[in-house]
């Protein structure tokens, strides 16, 4: 699927959201100034071994790997890029020449590269530093849309928790055991995380609602927000009312925590082995649902937060800031984050991963769960929907790394689709010897099973494969 999202953006060309970068043998100097300038606008895609005519010239193939880790090294570099960031870089090969994909998004911070500050237009990437009245607009527009950014100057370390924020280091340096925040102060881990920051229309400094919803005691946070919590409902009997509930007003890590512990007790965790070693389903699709639902909700808006676990389905709520509308489509999507900082934090301590592999990761294990696909619903509130097999309170203990049998028939479309993914059914119907009523039988029976799925049209459109069957 990515060949042809990178055909389309060859052929768009550059632009606000674009920019191509020859980078044949080396990271350009200017890659950094475009990824900078793609934070603080409004992101964007860089392709690397293209030149400015949209040509694949490819880099070369002894150097791949060296860009790759100058390049990730870099951005995590906070003397480079400040603050540093996180960003994947897919390598894929078209006619033969090695590209190599970037997906940016916009930022919820002003960042700099190399102390100083750049903005994106048109035309391209400029300096903005000496500017004083565009800096403080680019400021001003990220603190406005980010509610995460808003900053509460009388809050004071008093109103936070220490055991957490020593919590959060203990667990940042068991991901990396070099971790910037193995040494740091927990004034300086909270600076460098920019949750303490400066409020550019009253010129005043302090923690900021991130902050407090990360480390802030119960108090301090519902001072802050006093419509915060996750509702976690079990409505399996009484469906009137609930069998059991957890009320849960406090801080985001402990939230995460007690929203797993919930799953476990009224969820079975059915046996699979992921090479060789086991793995809980289960946790892993809540870890995604726990960390969605508190990462991304508009912390703003009083709509209660809730999951609740029903008898033939799993359905979680929360209050969101939408780009975009209606369902999302795995297989062609742009994860947007909607509270950078938070995510940031639940990724430095391991509660998530890179933006965008949650969707990836909720659709191959709740294949593996329930022999289904999760629908995920963009819009004022965003929803999950993830059915469930019953009957839900007997565990599995078979394993399950071959979660359906196919039809001769089915392996065969399955295997030409993986091979060709623009494949036509008129195409399938002479390689397979097969009529059109029976190809187009079996493709719906396919994408009922949510085994594969189709992005564009009859004729100019492709399919994908579930994770689980790739």
């Amino acid at each position: 699927m990515l060949k042809f999202k990178i055909n389309a953006i060859l052929k768009e060309g550059e632009g606000l959201r674009i920019e191509f970068k020859e980078c044949k043998s080396t990271v350009n100097k200017n890659v950094y100034e475009t990824v900078t300038a793609f934070l603080n606008r409004h992101g964007g895609e860089l392709l690397l071994g293209v030149n400015d005519k949209g040509e694949i010239t490819g880099i070369d193939k002894d150097k791949i790997e060296l860009i790759q880790k100058d390049f990730v090294t870099t951005i995590n570099n906070p003397q480079k890029i400040t603050p540093s960031v996180y960003l994947s870089i897919v390598q894929i090969e078209i006619d033969g020449k090695v590209i190599l994909y970037i997906y940016i998004p916009e930022s919820s911070q002003v960042h700099k590269c190399n102390g100083r500050i750049f903005d994106r237009n048109q035309d391209g990437d400029f300096d903005i530093t000496d500017n004083h009245t565009l800096v403080t607009g680019l400021y001003m527009n990220k603190q406005t849309f980010y509610t995460e950014n808003r900053v509460y100057p009388y809050c004071e370390m008093a109103d936070l928790r220490p055991d957490l924020i020593e919590r959060a280091r203990k667990l940042a340096v068991f991901q990396r055991d070099n971790h910037p925040w193995k040494d740091l102060a927990d004034i300086d881990i909270l600076k460098s995380a920019k949750m303490y920051s400066k409020d550019y229309q009253t010129n005043s400094h302090g923690f900021t609602l991130a902050g407090i919803l990360l480390f802030g005691k119960d108090e301090t946070i519902l001072s802050v927000i006093p419509h915060h919590k996750t509702d976690l409902i079990l409505r399996r009997e009484n469906i009137d009312r609930y069998d059991d509930r957890d009320d849960v007003r406090t801080n985001l890590i402990d939230s995460y925590d007690r929203i797993i512990a919930f799953a476990q007790k009224h969820l079975p965790d059915p046996f699979y082995v992921e090479g060789v070693q086991r793995v809980s389903v289960r946790d892993k699709i809540f870890r995604e649902i726990a960390s969605n639902i508190l990462i991304h909700r508009e912390y703003f808006n009083a709509f209660p937060a809730k999951i609740l676990i029903e008898k033939n389905r799993i359905y979680t709520e929360n209050s969101n800031k939408p780009h975009g509308h209606g369902i999302i489509n795995p297989d062609n999507f742009s994860p947007f984050p909607k509270n950078p900082v938070i995510a940031r934090v639940f990724k430095e301590i391991g509660l998530a991963d890179e933006l965008g592999s949650g969707v990836r990761n909720l659709v191959k294990y709740t294949w593996i769960y329930s022999k289904s696909t999760p629908q995920l619903v963009e819009e004022d509130i965003f929803k999950i929907i993830i059915p469930l097999s019953e009957p839900v309170n007997e565990p599995v203990n078979e394993p399950v790394n071959e979660p359906v049998k196919l039809t001769e028939l089915q392996r065969a479309i399955l295997s030409a689709i993986k091979n060709n993914p623009s494949i036509t059914k008129k195409e399938l119907e002479n390689i397979l010897g097969k009529s059109r009523a029976t190809i187009t039988r079996t493709i719906s029976e396919l994408r009922k099973q949510g085994i594969i799925s189709r992005s564009g049209s009859d004729k100019k459109g492709a399919w994908s494969t579930n994770e689980v069957f790739k």
